[in-house]
């Protein structure tokens, strides 16, 4: 009764886009999920009042196209982010508006401007001769590889706030310090997003537009047409792979048998099952190295969003902490003002250990430091620590320390025997990124597919 077609382990994004396309090509499908609900780094929460925030991934922008079109198949709208007024930069203890077109910049020294401008079409320029297919193979790949992302910074930026930008957008993106990136990857993760400047902008950028409701409702609705046969709490312990098949052992010792598996966990979490016959070490090693970001997400919920009245669009970019990028998360229509606030990287592994009330006390004190007392003064306080998630262990994505594309690249999408890989470490376009989940899914499916 357990014997399926394909077995599904994880049920995000990229499980349940995979399970969708296969259920619609006539195959029978299973989907293993170790939690009680399906959204894998998409989790939907709300206020006191009952209105509804992320507390997972959440924005989609231009050229993210199979979200889209997903989220108008499933019956769903696109809300988008606040962005009316200016953004506040605070680098070097100076505060500096920006507008909040895309293409704005900072108010700087001429010089910085000028130096922020060359480090910027330097960057650009080195990420579009990445390969995004098979980056090992980009010209100059060991050179790059074997550097960190901070040390072509060092290299490339000579004033101090040229340098902060930097830092401030690779723990944006990576929730990792530019130390722990190779500046391989730094440069395909940069081009799989279009650019830098598309990844940190909201207007035409990565963080344009929200799922009105909540991103999880994409899961959510993705998994209902599939009913039983995604089963909750069945966390995956092992998986056993011979000619006849594959056959999946739960936690709980349930077994499920199928012809082919879809392993969409985390690369990390994906090292941690039991195999047998075990992976190739090429394959285990790759999972060693391409850790998770360090991240918190939290929220202030304020009786207004007054620094609107202060004609700011809620957005921050500070080169100190803890709370270093802010957005204003009402959704449109929702009187109260609700801030939402990252402590990401060093900030995030630092902060995870302290308590609650000391995480929400450093939050009111940057955004004290950036709106004014009235900061001072918020009617609820949320957090969601992704480190401290079982089956995540950390978020955005995973990020590929220095090395690891030359000599383990070849190991990332291709299928183990019966087992395939999904999920948005696997897909060029729009790596860590929800669209990205979705493409990877449906392209490992088209790949179980084409191999009868």
């Amino acid at each position: 009764m357990n014997r399926t077609d394909v077995l599904v382990i994880g049920a995000g994004l990229a499980g349940l886009a995979a399970a969708r396309a296969l259920a619609a090509a006539g195959r029978s499908v299973r989907v293993l999920e170790a939690r009680d609900r399906v959204g894998g780094r998409t989790k939907g929460g709300s206020t006191a009042d009952g209105q509804w925030v992320e507390l997972g991934g959440q924005w989609i922008g231009p050229t993210q196209d199979r979200m889209y079109e997903l989220v108008s198949e499933l019956g769903l709208q696109t809300v988008p982010t606040y962005n009316t007024g200016k953004t506040l930069v605070k680098l070097g203890g100076k505060k500096s508006l920006m507008g909040e077109k895309k293409g704005a910049i900072p108010r700087l020294s001429p010089i910085a401007l000028a130096d922020l401008g060359q480090g910027l079409a330097r960057f650009t320029a080195l990420s579009k001769k990445v390969d995004l297919d098979r980056p090992w193979l980009t010209p100059n790949a060991p050179m790059l590889d074997g550097q960190t992302y901070r040390s072509w910074i060092r290299r490339n930026l000579r004033t101090a706030a040229g340098r902060a930008y930097f830092q401030i957008s690779c723990e944006a993106l990576f929730s990792a310090d530019p130390s722990d990136i190779s500046l391989l990857h730094a440069a395909f993760y940069m081009k799989s997003g279009v650019d830098l400047e598309t990844l940190m902008a909201v207007d035409r950028g990565a963080q344009q537009d929200r799922v009105d409701g909540g991103s999880v409702l994409v899961s959510e609705r993705m998994a209902q047409p599939l009913g039983d046969a995604v089963v909750l709490g069945a966390a995956v312990r092992r998986i056993e792979h011979d000619d006849a098949g594959v056959r999946v052992f739960t936690r709980s010792g349930e077994l499920f048998e199928a012809d082919c598996v879809i392993v969409t966990l985390p690369p990390t979490l994906a090292g941690r099952l039991e195999y047998s016959p075990p992976l190739p070490g090429w394959r285990d090693q790759l999972t060693q190295r391409v850790p998770s970001g360090s991240v918190l997400k939290l929220y202030l919920v304020y009786e207004t969003p007054f620094w609107r009245r202060q004609g700011l669009n809620g957005q921050v970019g500070s080169d100190t902490g803890p709370v270093k990028v802010t957005f204003d998360n009402s959704p449109p229509g929702y009187e109260k003002g609700i801030m939402l606030g990252f402590m990401e990287g060093n900030d995030g592994r630092e902060w995870a250990r302290r308590t609650p009330d000391e995480r929400k006390q450093a939050f009111i004190d940057n955004l004290a430091e950036y709106f004014g007392e009235e900061a001072r003064h918020p009617l609820e306080y949320i957090e969601q620590d992704w480190m401290a998630e079982e089956f995540s262990r950390g978020c955005y994505g995973a990020h590929f320390t220095p090395g690891v594309w030359t000599a383990y690249g070849q190991a990332l999408r291709d299928p183990v025997g019966r087992i395939h890989w999904a999920g948005t470490e696997y897909s060029p376009i729009w790596n860590g990124y929800m669209e990205g989940a979705v493409r990877s899914g449906e392209a490992t499916a088209a790949e179980v597919l084409a191999g009868g």
